[in-house]
């Protein structure tokens, strides 16, 4: 497994997760609320946006078919026809140049998904430093084959995709001339649930695959985010809206601006809790270690008086003898005269 440059940014263990903030059809079409999306994502300390490159007629079929109805009743698009939904989600290609530039100026990297062929060719005109798969499309190697040819690291969501699956694809994209690739967890869920999760995938993921693994988390809030990134997760992406009660057909499920802010402080600070194996405190513990226990005067004690459980107690601080010297000390006479508040040694008894 190696680490993998998007931009400017590395991916991998040594690097705090890269967060993208999924613009997705939040914008309802409104370029000026897609510009201050960017704005507000790179407030928030995003590291990268990203959009959908399709259209509607690239994305499905204009049919009266039942086929093309989402009847899921506990879906949040039940009842659309899958072509008026894609036409209402769709970023306009002709937007793409301007909200790519601005969020370059803003200090951000910005990539798209291509759902189609044509739109891999028109992604890569306009310099987009990678690919991302969108999990719904992993099994549509001739797209993946495609990405991967234009010599630029893939970022690939697995969604509802079997171990098989997940091979073909990755194979797909080496055997395409690819080799820096990131596989995404993902729960094709909307939004998704804690329960139906399951973040420990991605260590076994990682460890089936031999390259970076990161979470496409469609879960409320942050909390699954930042557990991830206790299990390896070295790619966070969340979908973004500036205002979930305006509106928007991801809005449900995703963050608001205050939330992305909190998402990108947390998981740096579970990064940088992760660490390494360590065992007996690190330095900065080091003055702490006064503050445990030893063995002290508590009533003044003549020489040649048996040191008793009466006149000594084991306390803080810990200047004294260890604690487990305890019934080693117990029935020693003192050699000196000695106060209370005096940590005991061994040169004060027989």
């Amino acid at each position: 497994m190696h680490d993998v440059r998007i931009g400017d940014r590395i991916i991998g263990a040594d690097d705090s997760p890269f967060i993208i903030a999924e613009l997705s059809g939040n914008h309802q079409q409104n370029i000026d609320l897609a510009l201050a999306m960017i704005d507000a994502a790179a407030d928030a300390g995003a590291h990268a946006i990203k959009l959908q490159t399709y259209t509607a007629d690239s994305m499905t079929l204009d049919a009266d078919s039942d086929d093309f109805v989402i009847h899921e009743r506990d879906s949040l698009w039940y009842g659309e026809k899958l072509h008026s939904l894609y036409q209402k989600a769709a970023t306009p290609y002709e937007w793409h140049p301007r909200l790519f530039e601005y969020a370059r100026q803003k200090g951000l990297i910005a990539f798209s998904s291509p759902f189609d062929e044509a739109a891999v060719d028109f992604l890569e005109d306009l310099h987009v430093p990678c690919f991302k798969i969108a999990s719904f499309e992993l099994t549509d190697l001739p797209l993946i084959a495609k990405a991967a040819r234009k010599g630029k690291p893939l970022i690939m969501s697995t969604g509802m995709a079997s171990l098989a699956e997940i091979e073909e694809a990755v194979e797909t994209a080496k055997s395409s001339g690819c080799d820096d690739i990131i596989l995404l967890k993902c729960t094709s869920t909307y939004p998704a649930h804690a329960g139906n999760t399951n973040l420990l995938t991605i260590p076994n993921m990682r460890e089936a695959f031999g390259c970076q693994v990161g979470l496409s988390d469609h879960t409320r809030g942050i909390g699954v985010a930042v557990a991830s990134v206790a299990m390896g997760a070295s790619v966070i992406e969340k979908h973004f809206v500036l205002d979930r009660s305006a509106g928007g057909v991801d809005a449900e499920f995703s963050l608001e601006p205050d939330e992305l802010k909190a998402l990108a402080i947390e998981t740096q600070r579970a990064w940088l809790a992760l660490g390494q194996v360590k065992y007996g405190g690190d330095v900065s513990e080091e003055k702490a270690k006064q503050y445990r226990r030893s063995i002290y005067v508590s009533k003044s004690i003549k020489a040649g008086e048996t040191l008793t459980a009466d006149n000594l107690r084991i306390v803080r601080p810990a200047f004294g003898l260890q604690p487990k010297h305890w019934h080693t000390v117990l029935g020693r006479k003192a050699k000196r005269d000695m106060q209370k508040g005096q940590p005991l040694h061994w040169q004060d008894f027989d």
